[in-house]
């Protein structure tokens, strides 16, 4: 699929402005005939006025705008007429609003559509009798264009809002309190969200009170951030979005966990170093020759015990060190890397150790049942891709307690099948008759803005496999999917200690 514009228009019927000029006849008679209009609205809002006060955050409640009062009817302006007298010009005024720098002088019965200043005007507050009120903008993301925008949507049919601008009128609406732009806000961020423009929206979610927003943007960075080469968003993903993305058992990851460790390399790098710039291929040797001068100048400290990474402990912690370390050759550059203490590897190897001597020495076939806590933050995490509608087969690299598992493709059907071929390597294969694994599959194809329009999730499942059986785990037959396909999987060879049977 081809990206969308990257210029949304979100229609209310809207009319250009016509260019101001002198005011003849046939424009009085349009004046006239909008302040009417405008007296008519007045005599609708009998509901009364709402007691709430003006802020950032909205009420997140169930994921929708929060509770509204009862609809106060617009002054609908489908020739463009009312917004060209009333709001450009200003005539017919009973009150200026000054902020900024800047005065527009508007209408009491027009502002009350927003619940900021409906609030403002009603009870005993000062401003409801002041014909001119200074505005205090309480959000640096608010500038004279934003308010200029969000105030005039109260008096057209119709917005335009360009996606370098939806932050800021964003925060102009949620502190006008304007529901209508507000979810149009959201309706533009949920169509350009990109690699660009994601924590920038992911941000914004979390401070205007947008739910399905944030959501929808931590989803794409848990389908993007391990397969974008992209320096800015790295730059971008803060502390603690990071350590939620690493905990995750959702994160979409391409081959196997030291992947993960590698993303998180570079990112750090990028943290300290933001400043850094390059050709993506140099990215990782950089970030090495970095950490390796630090290693030498903190005389073999390991980076996250000194000063200067001790707050990226949160995020490091988030690791699975038992799928990184069951690989010769991950293992090893954990070691010369040290960015990782030692004291939080010994007790990984003992335990990888105990629960091989598990596997090969005891009659524990594997998981039973599916244990959600075990499985969310323990399971290992790795993947692979589907180029095109070929047949494919891949096992991932390291000891997996004697588990050889091939993942094929063939048909548009994806197979799990239990080698135990000899391999040159002790403890390589497992023979016992039948063993059981839980697992889980999750499939996605990206538009180029990593979009997902295609996903197929299976349920966490335990599949016991005797020697050289398969088993068909997802059918894609007749269904309309897109290529390249991510697979992403997550499996329990063994349950953890104390979650085994005897």
């Amino acid at each position: 699929m081809g990206a969308l514009s990257s210029r949304v228009l979100w229609l209310w019927g809207r009319c250009a402005p016509q260019q101001q000029g002198a005011i003849g006849i046939e424009e009085e008679e349009v004046v006239e005939a909008a302040m009417a209009t405008a007296d008519e609205v007045e005599e609708s809002i009998q509901a009364g006025p709402t007691t709430s006060q003006g802020g950032l955050k909205r009420k997140t409640g169930s994921g929708e705008p929060h509770e509204k009062e009862p609809h106060r009817k617009r002054a609908k302006d489908n020739s463009g007429s009312n917004y060209e007298a009333l709001f450009m010009r200003g005539e017919g005024s009973d009150v200026q609003i000054c902020a900024l720098g800047e005065a527009w002088n508007l209408h009491r019965v027009y502002l009350c559509q927003s619940g900021y200043f409906a609030s403002m005007f009603s009870g005993a507050w000062k401003e409801a009798t002041m014909n001119t009120i200074e505005l205090q903008m309480p959000d640096e993301n608010i500038d004279c264009e934003a308010l200029h925008k969000a105030l005039s949507s109260l008096y057209q049919d119709s917005v335009f809002i360009p996606p370098n601008r939806v932050i800021c009128l964003l925060a102009a609406a949620s502190m006008l309190q304007l529901d209508e732009l507000i979810q149009q806000c959201g309706e533009v961020m949920k169509e350009t969200v990109s690699a660009q423009t994601v924590c920038s929206y992911y941000y914004s979610a979390e401070s205007y009170g947008l739910p399905n927003i944030r959501t929808m943007c931590f989803q794409w960075l848990l389908d993007n951030l391990m397969t974008q080469r992209s320096e800015h968003l790295l730059r971008e993903v803060s502390l603690d979005l990071m350590k939620e993305l690493i905990a995750s058992s959702e994160l979409l990851v391409m081959e196997v966990e030291m992947d993960v460790y590698t993303k998180l390399k570079k990112w750090l790098f990028l943290q300290l170093q933001p400043t850094w710039s390059g050709p993506h291929r140099a990215l990782l040797s950089d970030a090495n020759l970095w950490f390796a001068r630090s290693k030498r100048e903190s005389e073999d400290t390991p980076f996250l015990e000194t000063e200067e990474g001790r707050a990226f402990v949160p995020v490091f912690q988030q690791l699975r060190l038992a799928y990184i370390i069951c690989d010769l050759h991950s293992a090893r550059t954990i070691d010369r890397d040290a960015l990782i203490p030692a004291a939080w590897l010994a007790p990984v190897y003992k335990e990888q150790w105990l629960a091989l001597l598990r596997a090969e020495q005891t009659r524990n076939l594997g998981p039973i049942d599916v244990n959600m806590s075990d499985l969310q933050e323990n399971s290992m995490r790795c993947g692979g891709q589907l180029r095109r509608d070929e047949k494919c087969s891949w096992r991932w690299a390291g000891f997996n307690f004697g588990w050889d598992l091939v993942v094929c493709y063939t048909n548009r059907r994806i197979i799990f099948r239990r080698s135990v071929l000899n391999k040159p390597c002790g403890l390589g294969v497992s023979l016992p008759w039948q063993r059981k694994i839980v697992f889980r599959l999750r499939l996605a194809s990206l538009d180029r803005a990593g979009r997902a329009v295609f996903r197929k999730d299976t349920e966490y499942q335990v599949i016991s496999l005797r020697k050289h059986q398969e088993l068909e785990v997802v059918n894609l037959e007749n269904q309309d999917v897109v290529f390249p396909i991510y697979v992403a999987c997550n499996f329990l060879y063994l349950p953890r200690e104390g979650h085994c049977p005897e």
